[in-house]
């Protein structure tokens, strides 16, 4: 078992027969994450330091993880001092970077070196990610059902497109379980909101969210990073899918895939969330300036239900956007 610290070319994991284990989904879905944030703190991690990565610290010793793939470029960059603590806890650190210049020949070295540290051969690398292709190729039909057919909710598209950061650590099941979702989800009758909704950033840490969206007569119908988890572009290049993979890079490409969504899923207005404390709240002012759309931005501390306000917020937008469609 190995736990990685946001999506990585997770092919070069399980062709080296290790398990990932994504430990943001391991930490928000855990009895009670908020315990793993208070031990971070307790162990001198400052309260303005993002509950994502106290949550992780905590997760990995709780866990008794031996190995963690930190991303030390293209994520977070607090993951590299909370890789050397994590060092300093016994606890042996692989780091991984997706390069800032999205260079193609950067990208495969990163990729290069990391199969030669797990000890496995692109051969091998390439019949996990024909395996796990297939995989995705349902992942992109429940997407549709999602937004084409409407058969699907915002927070079950959401869960499934999410944990394909590492598939639960089991290809296979997951698998069959997506296959029984996928049969009930065809047989349902389509849903009619009134408002369609895309959501932008990081998984909300917000436990309810999609829930109370959707008891305001809305949906999310385009989780914009999960769906980049999932890898949707169907390149049989692996140096060329996660350079498609737009969350590392700058945002102009970003913005791209947020365009087309716009338009192909008939979007209404944009949910922005953005992690206290993190770099990338910046973003929002080019968001707002870049999509002639409108945009509600959430910021979220630590794991707990919608708070009021919140509340308030996501229920004054979603009136705005009945109003202007009538």
């Amino acid at each position: 078992m190995i736990g990685i610290t946001t999506t990585i070319p997770v092919e070069i994991v399980y062709a080296s027969g290790l398990r990932p284990v994504d430990l943001n989904n391991r930490f928000i879905t855990s009895s009670k994450p908020e315990d793993l944030v208070v031990r971070a703190e307790r162990e001198g991690f400052a309260h303005n330091v993002c509950a994502w990565i106290k949550g992780i610290y905590g997760t990995v010793l709780e866990g008794n993880f031996t190995r963690v793939l930190a991303v030390t470029g293209g994520d977070c960059s607090n993951t590299i001092a909370l890789g050397e603590v994590l060092g300093s806890r016994g606890v042996e650190v692989i780091p991984f970077a997706f390069p800032l210049n999205r260079a193609r020949s950067s990208l495969h070295q990163e990729m290069d070196q990391l199969r030669r540290r797990l000890g496995t051969s692109w051969e091998e690398i390439y019949f996990a990610k024909e395996r796990l292709d297939r995989i995705r190729r349902k992942l992109k039909r429940l997407d549709e059902l999602t937004y084409v057919e409407n058969r699907v909710s915002g927070f079950e598209n959401h869960l499934f497109l999410v944990n394909s950061s590492d598939f639960n650590g089991n290809p296979e099941a997951f698998e069959n379980h997506l296959d029984d979702f996928l049969s009930g989800a065809e047989a349902r009758k389509p849903r009619a909101e009134t408002v369609r909704l895309g959501y932008l950033g990081v998984p909300a840490i917000f436990e309810n969210l999609y829930e109370f969206i959707e008891s305001l007569d809305a949906r999310v119908v385009y989780n914009e990073i999960q769906r980049q988890f999932s890898m949707p572009f169907g390149q049989s290049d692996m140096v060329d899918q996660y350079l498609a993979y737009t969350y590392p890079y700058a945002l102009g490409g970003r913005l791209q895939d947020i365009r087309e969504a716009i338009e192909r899923r008939q979007l209404d207005g944009l949910i922005h969330y953005s992690q206290s404390f993190c770099h990338r709240q910046i973003y929002d002012i080019l968001l707002r300036e870049k999509l002639q759309i409108p945009i509600l931005t959430l910021e979220g501390d630590r794991p707990a239900p919608l708070d009021s306000r919140t509340a308030m917020r996501i229920e004054t937008f979603i009136q705005m956007l009945k109003d202007r469609k009538h």
